[in-house]
């Protein structure tokens, strides 16, 4: 089932029932690690959404910019899952978790040059190849400055994208804390960025700060984001748009107004 250019939610089993009227919801996203496991309820109860609603998974542990190979065994559970799924889209972050066999419950960014972009472009190859189809590429949230950083993150992004045939997942709250946290503006980051390979977006919510924006999916879309999300769309048209909110989830009827409020920008843009 095709995603479709309109709003998602991530699935959480607790709002399964809820979803019998899901208001804006079209689509559902689940984290791949969530459910790379051999049957059981949550398999049972994520066939049945399938049935349901367009899916897209998102995956948190490839790695992808780390400088040991890919995990063989993360692979071949990824494509399990994905060849039973057959989701409409398949993305994964532009970080790296894990270093020397150790494994770290974090999304870390990486320096953009061209060692770093060699090295990025050869495990999405691999990733293709091995899963055989396309993947997305999401931009992360940015904290730090890499004295080694010889290109802007979207000319690496760009790069990426050219090379390996990949597409992009543009996490619009990902731009806007890079940019409160290094001190540019997000409208010429989103000017710069490759617009034409985006295939889904993501709005998410933050924790509050003083000097630091931390990405936390805890918290409704801000206006800044909704504003900045208006201006992608009025760029490029309607395209798939998810409510990302992992920590302190709330009931249902909260995201169906975060999805609302995404299908009445959908709904009112066209590509200029």
């Amino acid at each position: 089932m095709p995603l479709p250019p309109a709003a998602g939610i991530g699935f959480k089993p607790q709002h399964a029932r809820a979803l019998d009227a899901p208001g804006a919801v079209s689509w559902l996203e689940i984290h791949a690690e969530n459910y790379m496991v051999d049957g059981g309820p949550r398999l049972a109860l994520l066939a049945e959404m399938s049935q349901r609603f367009a899916m897209s998974a998102h995956g948190v542990g490839l790695s992808i910019g780390g400088e040991d190979p890919l995990d063989p065994d993360h692979l071949a559970r990824l494509r399990g899952l994905l060849d039973w799924l057959n989701p409409a889209r398949f993305s994964e972050h532009l970080a790296w978790s894990s270093h020397g066999g150790a494994y770290l419950n974090d999304l870390l960014p990486l320096p953009c040059n061209t060692a770093t972009l060699d090295r990025v472009c050869a495990h999405i190859d691999e990733v293709q190849q091995y899963l055989g189809r396309q993947m997305l590429l999401e931009n992360p949230t940015s904290y730090m400055v890499f004295d080694d950083s010889t290109m802007s993150e979207t000319d690496f992004l760009a790069r990426i994208g050219r090379r390996t045939g990949c597409g992009m997942l543009l996490d619009i709250e990902n731009v806007f804390l890079s940019a409160q946290n290094l001190g540019f503006a997000p409208e010429r980051y989103l000017d710069a960025y490759p617009l034409d390979m985006v295939g889904e977006i993501h709005l998410a919510g933050h924790a509050p700060g003083d000097d630091v924006l931390i990405d936390t999916h805890s918290a409704p879309v801000t206006d800044p984001v909704w504003a900045l999300y208006a201006r992608v769309l009025d760029r490029i048209g309607p395209t798939p748009t998810l409510i990302e909110w992992d920590a302190d989830v709330p009931d249902f009827t909260t995201l169906q107004a975060e999805a609302a409020r995404a299908h009445a920008l959908l709904t009112r843009r066209v590509p200029a």
